[in-house]
C-alpha cells in the first residue's frame, strides 16, 4: 500500500539524493541521525509535518532493531512508498557498509602496526566513554520506578553472572512489563488503515524469500554446519532481538562470539565498535566488522580476504532485513500501536533490563581497555586519562562526536609513542 503524499512532497528523483546524502552525514550515532533528519525533513524541507514525524519515531522505538534506519525506511515510505522506503533505507547504511568493510580489512591487515595500535588505543578509550555515557543518560530516563531497576540488576546478573541469554531476557521483561500494565486502558481503536488486500502477506513472503536466498546458497556451497550458515543464523536472531540499540545488542554478541564460540577475541571486539563509531550509518553496522572477522579468523578453504568479506555481508544482510520488513508491515498501523499503552508498559520494562545489558558491555570494555593484560598487568593509565577526557569533551563541553574522536585517535598516537600505551 502507498500512502497519501504530503502537499509538499519531493519527487522521488530529489528524495533519493537526500537519503544518499544523508547515508555519507549521518554520524552522532541515532540521537545525532534522528536529529538530522527531523531537521532537514521537518524543519527545513517541510516534507513531513511534526506530529507524522513523532508518531513515526515512537513506533520506530517499539521495534527491534536501529531505530534510525527503520525511521529513515518509514519516512521514505510515506513519502514513496515501497520503493521510497528501500531507497532510503539503502541510501542510509549503503556507505556505512562499504566504507565499514575498508576499515574491517586495513584493521585485519594493519591493526598490529605501531602508529594503528596507538589510535586505536585513543578510540577504545573514547568509546568507553561513550557507552558510560549512554548508560547514565538511559538509566536516568528508564530507571523510574522500582520495579525498572530490579529489572536492571536481574539482566545485569542474569547475563553476566548466570549467563542467561540474552533473548530469554528481553522476553521475560517485556511480559513482565505487561503483566504489571494489565489493568491499564486499552486505547482507542480507531478506524482500520485502507490497505489493499494480501499487502501484509506479499511483505512477509518477500522478506521470507530474501532471507532464505543466502542460506540455501552458502548451505549449498559451504556446508549448513559451516562457520558462514551458522554466523547467517546467529546475526538473524540477534536483529530480532535487538532491543535498546547497538550498545546492548553488542553485549549479548561479544557474550556469545568471544566467550563461548571463540570466533574472535574482546580486544577485536572492542576495534570494531570504536571503528564503527568513525563511520556514519547506524552503530549496530559494527556486527558487520565482527561478522567479518569471525570469517578472517577462520578462513577455512576460501582465504582470509574472502572468507571475510562474505561473513560480513552475511552479517549485514541479516542485521538490517528485518527493518524493512518490520517497518512495511507495521507503516499503516503506526498512529495505532503508539497509542497502546500496554506496549508502551512492555517497551518500558525490556528499556530497564538494556540499562543491565549495556552495563555488561561497560564492564567488558572497562577490561580491555583499562586492563588490556589483566589485573597483574596494571592499569592502563594512558587510557584512563583518554576515555575520561573524552567523556569531559562531550558531556561538558558538549563537542561533536567526531571531533572528540579524532583527538582521542591523535592522543593514543602519541602516548603510544611515548611507551605510555
Amino acid at each position: 500500500m502507498r500512502p497519501e503524499p504530503s502537499a509538499a512532497s519531493p519527487s522521488f528523483a530529489d528524495a533519493a539524493r537526500f537519503w544518499l546524502k544523508l547515508g555519507f552525514v549521518s554520524f552522532g550515532g541515532p540521537a545525532g541521525q534522528i536529529a538530522i533528519m527531523h531537521r532537514e525533513v521537518v524543519e527545513r524541507r517541510r516534507w513531513l509535518d511534526e506530529r507524522e514525524f513523532t508518531g513515526a519515531l515512537n513506533f520506530c522505538m517499539l521495534l527491534p532493531g536501529p531505530e534510525a534506519l527503520q525511521l529513515a525506511i518509514y519516512l521514505g515510505w510515506k513519502l514513496h512508498g515501497l520503493r521510497g522506503g528501500l531507497v532510503a533505507g539503502l541510501g542510509f547504511i549503503g556507505p556505512a557498509i562499504v566504507l565499514l568493510l575498508g576499515l574491517a580489512w586495513l584493521y585485519a591487515r594493519f591493526g598490529h602496526l605501531p602508529a594503528a595500535a596507538g589510535m586505536l588505543l585513543g578510540l577504545q578509550a573514547a568509546v568507553l566513554a561513550l557507552v558510560l555515557q549512554a548508560l547514565l543518560r538511559l538509566g536516568r530516563r528508564a530507571l523510574a520506578t522500582p520495579l525498572h531497576i530490579g529489572l536492571a540488576i536481574a539482566a545485569f546478573v542474569g547475563l553476566e553472572l548466570l549467563g542467561i541469554p540474552f533473548p530469554l531476557i528481553v522476553l521475560a521483561a517485556g511480559l513482565i512489563g505487561l503483566a504489571a500494565a494489565w489493568r491499564a486502558p486499552r486505547a482507542a481503536e480507531g478506524a482500520a488503515p485502507a490497505q489493499r488486500a494480501g499487502a501484509p502477506l506479499r511483505v512477509v513472503l518477500g522478506g521470507l524469500a530474501l532471507w532464505l536466498l543466502p542460506l540455501l546458497a552458502v548451505a549449498i556451497a559451504l556446508g549448513p554446519q559451516s562457520l558462514w550458515s551458522r554466523l547467517y543464523l546467529f546475526f538473524t536472531q540477534a536483529a530480532l532481538v535487538t532491543f535498546g540499540g547497538a550498545y546492548a545488542v553488542l553485549g549479548y554478541v561479544t557474550q556469545h562470539l568471544v566467550q563461548q564460540l571463540g570466533w574472535l577475541s574482546a580486544e577485536q571486539a572492542v576495534a570494531g565498535l570504536a571503528l564503527a563509531e568513525t563511520t556514519p550509518g547506524p552503530l549496530v553496522i559494527v556486527l558487520q566488522f565482527m561478522g567479518f572477522m569471525a570469517g578472517w579468523n577462520q578462513p577455512g578453504g576460501l582465504g582470509p580476504e574472502v572468507s571475510a568479506i562474505l561473513a560480513a555481508l552475511l552479517a549485514s544482510w541479516a542485521t538490517f532485513l528485518p527493518s524493512f520488513v518490520f517497518i512495511f508491515l507495521g507503516a499503516p498501523y503506526v498512529e495505532r500501536v503508539t497509542r497502546a499503552p500496554r506496549v508502551g508498559a512492555a517497551l518500558a520494562a525490556i528499556t530497564a533490563a538494556v540499562v543491565g545489558i549495556i552495563a555488561t558491555l561497560a564492564l567488558l570494555l572497562a577490561q580491555v581497555v583499562l586492563l588490556p593484560q589483566s589485573w597483574g598487568g596494571g592499569l592502563g593509565w594512558a587510557a584512563l586519562a583518554i576515555a575520561v577526557a573524552s567523556g569531559w569533551m562531550l558531556e561538558r563541553r558538549g563537542l561533536d562526536l567526531h571531533w572528540v574522536l579524532l583527538a582521542a585517535a591523535l592522543a593514543g598516537l602519541a602516548a603510544h609513542g611515548l611507551g605510555w600505551g
